[in-house]
């Protein structure tokens, strides 16, 4: 299933104004999606506040995913079940709903994976009615797994596209025998695997792929997939020249994803309507061949791997 990321509607990807969120939001919708996913840090609230109001103005089924912990000092004791209902109020004002369909822990510190209080707030914010259901948001295949092995956790969202494909080894297997989803996230390394950028491309000062090419604001895993930007633009030229005919190279990206065994959804972004419209036809585009498939891996071997594979 293909939804929606919707990071680049509140902050970080340049400016993106009301009208447009607005209507990437609907041309999504219109086009079949029916899964959106928020944090409560994207613009400070504003990516949920935007989807509040779509929300309110359309009355779609939609599933709504939101993330919380980024708004205080990534240390364990401040995953405490105060914070979480203060985070949750706030959120399902946003959102404009009483109980949040998902809400995930928003990359917490690794010790938190370990932690039963943190668990067990959560666990206590389900039976308040607060949530329906909650996940975590990892960096690493080990947190990944860890958080796998707890039986509560419905959902793992990861960085997984064909420059990042070391969870396909572990992640994807154990989440599938345990029944819990995958949301893989940054399929398009952040734009690279468009296939859209050269060198010389630059971005807007407040885009994170200016400002955290070298993680000097968060993970540094989150921008181009850790790739450095040189490489993974050449690299992405060489994953363009192998996309069969019928299909860009972003749908090609995001058809490899959808096929890979135990992914549940896959969250591209979109900065506008084109965009939205074109990640929700991939969805419905034949599958990638045997041939094709070898070929991305190759590449990922000789071009990729040495940077990102024993990162994270």
């Amino acid at each position: 299933m293909i939804g929606l990321g919707t990071w680049q509607l509140g902050a970080d990807w340049g400016d993106v104004s009301e009208s447009t969120a607005l209507a990437v939001l609907a041309a999504a919708v219109d086009t079949g999606v029916t899964m959106l996913d928020t944090a409560d840090v994207y613009g400070d609230g504003r990516s949920e506040q935007f989807i509040g109001r779509f929300l309110r103005e359309r009355n779609e089924p939609l599933f709504v995913a939101t993330k919380m912990g980024r708004r205080v000092a990534q240390e364990t004791a401040n995953y405490s079940l105060d914070n979480f209902r203060a985070w949750n109020d706030r959120s399902r004002t946003n959102l404009g709903v009483d109980t949040l369909d998902l809400v995930q822990l928003h990359c917490p510190p690794t010790e938190a994976y370990s932690t039963d209080r943190v668990f067990d707030a959560l666990d206590t914010m389900v039976a308040e009615k607060r949530i329906a259901n909650y996940a975590v948001s990892v960096e690493t295949v080990a947190e990944a797994l860890t958080a796998i092995a707890r039986p509560g956790v419905a959902s793992v969202q990861i960085i997984l596209n064909a420059f990042r494909r070391k969870p396909l080894e572990q992640v994807l297997p154990a989440a599938l025998a345990a029944g819990v989803g995958i949301i893989a996230r940054v399929p398009l390394a952040s734009g690279l695997l468009s296939g859209r950028y050269t060198k010389d491309t630059k971005f807007e000062a407040n885009d994170h792929r200016t400002y955290n090419r070298h993680g000097e604001a968060f993970d540094i895993g989150e921008t181009f997939a850790g790739v450095d930007f040189e490489t993974g633009v050449e690299a992405a030229q060489e994953f363009a020249a192998l996309v069969p005919e019928g299909m860009t190279p972003a749908q090609a990206a995001l058809r490899w994803i959808i096929q890979q065994p135990g992914v549940t959804t896959v969250i591209p972004g979109a900065r506008n309507v084109t965009q939205a419209r074109a990640n929700s036809a991939a969805a419905d585009i034949p599958p990638l061949s045997d041939d094709v498939l070898a070929a991305i891996e190759d590449l990922y071997d000789r071009r990729i791997r040495a940077q990102v594979h024993n990162r994270w």
